[in-house]
C-alpha cells in the first residue's frame, strides 16, 4: 500500500513540475504546453517512483 502512495506523490509533484516549466517561458497556467507538461511530467514521475519502490 506504501507504494502506491509514492507513486501517486511522484504523479503529482511530476505533474506538477511539467505544467509550471512552461510559465518560465511566459506561457499560461492553462496554456497547450503547461496542459501538455503536466501529462508529461505526470507520466514521468510515475515511472520514476514505480522503478524507485521496486527495490
Amino acid at each position: 500500500m506504501e507504494s502506491k502512495r509514492l507513486i501517486y506523490l511522484g504523479m503529482f509533484i511530476g505533474g506538477f513540475i511539467g505544467g509550471y516549466i512552461p510559465s518560465l517561458w511566459g506561457a499560461g497556467g492553462f496554456s497547450l504546453t503547461s496542459v501538455i507538461g503536466n501529462a508529461v511530467g505526470a507520466i514521468f514521475g510515475i515511472w520514476v517512483m514505480f522503478k524507485l519502490t521496486r527495490y
